[in-house]
């Protein structure tokens, strides 16, 4: 909006004598402000928190490309619930959820504030759905490995989202969509997890993020960036029934609905940008996205 035609709207305040006309005013504001961009990260190991290498440098790299967010909302594969929550105390803690890893990672604590206001939007937004307001969970290391690049700061305040585990694809997705409202609120929305990730075929040795993948961790990989630029999202949803390689991608939901949080909140004029496409370890790709304006 030009700072004229703002002047303008504002005048006409001084005429309007009901709420439902200053919500109308505030509502058409809120609209042209635009939308929030919205990522969904490949955050792979929790070693990238720590490591200054292509995976922590794209997330960095992408940050630069965002407006500054009122505050975040995270989707992480860590946090599986049953039902859903969101988390609604002051100060979340970090939350060291992995062992075998060396101290300098267990001496990361990200001191990003939470908000009150977000987790009370955000169950708003979902008015359908049962939310609950958690004091216990705070950030697990799907949402402060990504955060620590993305703003190292840790000045704005983040909310993370559960993950009911017994719901399906449709479900979430569904459920998903409801949050758009908060992409017009200054809400950078981010899903945290792996669209292929399969311990069961990993090969560990040496570097976790030596580029290397199997022939059909390749193929979904490739099929998921296709099916996601042409917003197919029937065939997103029912993947395992695409093709074997789908279905291998993602033995257990957890890694792969922070995915379907994002394409889920695409609308039909908006891109999507690829970065940080690379398999590593044979089945687990760290292929990140950002859905924007065209």
């Amino acid at each position: 909006m030009k700072r004229t035609d703002f002047l303008q709207a504002v005048a006409g305040l001084a005429t309007m004598t009901t709420l439902g006309a200053f919500k109308n005013f505030s509502d058409s504001l809120e609209e042209q402000a635009g939308l929030m961009p919205v990522l969904f990260i490949g955050h792979g190991s929790p070693m990238n928190a720590i490591e200054d290498n292509e995976f922590s440098k794209g997330w960095r790299t992408v940050a630069k490309t965002l407006p500054k967010p009122t505050a975040i909302l995270c989707v992480s594969a860590h946090w599986e619930t049953r039902g859903t929550f969101v988390t609604a105390m002051e100060k979340p803690k970090t939350i060291h959820d992995f062992g075998g890893f060396p101290q300098d990672l267990f001496n990361v604590a990200y001191m990003a504030p939470g908000s009150k206001w977000l987790a009370e939007e955000t169950k708003q937004a979902l008015s359908q759905t049962p939310v609950g307001l958690d004091e216990a969970w705070g950030f697990d290391h799907g949402a402060w490995s990504v955060l620590k690049h993305l703003y190292p700061d840790a000045a704005i305040p983040v909310v993370q989202l559960s993950l009911d585990y017994t719901k399906d694809v449709s479900y979430h997705y569904a459920l998903a969509q409801q949050l758009s409202v908060l992409r017009k609120k200054g809400v950078l929305i981010i899903g945290s997890g792996n669209m292929v990730h399969n311990f069961q075929y990993a090969q560990l040795r040496g570097s976790f993020n030596t580029h290397f993948g199997h022939d059909w961790a390749i193929e979904a990989n490739e099929s998921f960036k296709k099916l996601i630029a042409e917003n197919d999202f029937k065939s997103l949803i029912n993947f395992k029934a695409y093709s074997k390689a789908l279905e291998l991608s993602a033995p257990t939901p957890d890694h792969y609905l922070p995915m379907i949080y994002a394409i889920a909140l695409r609308n039909k004029n908006e891109k999507v940008t690829f970065f940080n496409d690379a398999l590593v370890a044979g089945s687990f790709s760290m292929t990140s996205l950002k859905i924007d304006k065209a």
